[in-house]
């Protein structure tokens, strides 16, 4: 028979009522007797029983994330986050992918929310506030957290960056490294995509510079499968009559394919094209390459998030909406180095 916690209580001479504070780390317990019965539950392997917790607290301590691709290392980082700060409190994590499609992410919110999940974070796909997804999480009064991608007509809670400074600061970048025909791989119609172009453009007029319509190359999708396309998106660029002298990419993914598609093309990175990605992912430095990168932090946004999700969660009144934009950082390495 599993061990309960009644017989935690009976091996040690203690109270039920002791043992469970013990379990929930309350704080009118003496070290001595929460080292007791801890090391009891350890050597009598004490596993809670969550389906009973639930039954008393009406939760079920789980929370969900749903990103528009699981490989992309990115979102990878997030999760990791997330799931290390709320297992601290005993919350699990359930992970989805919505693969960049609004109607799987509509599928995957319903089926968290049939989960009984008590929050949800979300970097969405959905081109608008109004939306079924978000209208269905207002009904259900589910708390949930944007990150990456805000809707700021929704007033939602939400943890990222701010897009166009981003892509003004990877602009910027590659005008100081001597590029004057700049072109950007662009995301999708969602926050990240609108604001990192108009950063681009914004930096392009600031240093009096112009781009045809065609240095705008739009990618098939953002997140998923953002290598492919970016090579994709490349190989049409080096194809104009006048390629460009230095690309800003939308994210690293995207990059690494561009990367390729320039090296395969016979031309030198960065002397016959500098490149720039967002998001600093771990191996930027590892690549042919190394990669330089506007980092958004995204470990921190994963914790900021689940800390947002942890504090809804807890809270018996409505909360106001939180905002949270935290700090990029310029990463230059050797594919915007002073051209030769």
């Amino acid at each position: 028979m599993p061990v309960t916690m009644r017989d935690i209580a009976r091996d040690l001479g203690l109270s039920v009522v002791t043992v469970s504070k013990v379990l929930r780390n309350h704080t009118d317990i003496s070290e001595a007797t929460r080292e007791r019965v801890l090391k009891r539950v350890r050597e009598m392997r004490y596993q809670p029983n969550r389906a009973a917790r639930s039954l008393v607290t009406g939760r079920s301590f789980t929370i969900g994330l749903i990103v528009p691709d699981l490989e992309h290392p990115f979102f990878g980082e997030i999760a990791k986050a997330i799931a290390r700060r709320i297992r601290a409190q005993d919350y699990s994590l359930i992970i989805a992918s919505s693969e960049e499609d609004p109607a799987i992410e509509q599928r995957e919110v319903e089926g968290l929310m049939a989960r009984q999940v008590d929050a949800i974070v979300l970097a969405s796909v959905q081109t608008s506030a109004d939306s079924a997804v978000f209208q269905r999480l207002a009904e259900r009064r589910v708390p949930y957290v944007l990150v990456d991608r805000n809707y700021p007509e929704l007033g939602a809670n939400y943890v990222g960056v701010d897009d166009a400074a981003v892509g003004r600061v990877a602009t910027e970048h590659l005008v100081a490294r001597g590029c004057r025909r700049i072109a950007h791989l662009r995301g999708p119609e969602v926050s990240t995509g609108i604001g990192r172009l108009r950063g681009y453009r914004e930096a392009l007029s600031r240093n009096g510079l112009r781009a045809p319509a065609d240095y705008v190359a739009e990618l098939k999708s953002g997140d998923d499968r953002s290598e492919e396309h970016g090579h994709e998106a490349m190989m049409r660029l080096l194809a104009l009559p006048v390629p460009p002298d230095g690309v800003f990419c939308y994210n690293d993914e995207v990059a690494i394919g561009a990367l390729r598609a320039i090296l395969g093309a016979g031309l030198e990175v960065p002397d016959d094209i500098a490149l720039i990605g967002v998001d600093n992912i771990r191996f930027a430095d590892l690549l042919r390459v190394a990669l330089s990168s506007v980092d958004q932090n995204s470990y921190q946004i994963g914790e900021r998030a689940a800390q947002l999700a942890l504090k809804l969660i807890e809270s018996r009144k409505p909360l106001r909406s939180e905002h949270l934009i935290l700090p990029i950082e310029l990463v230059a390495r050797d594919s915007t180095r002073a051209r030769r």
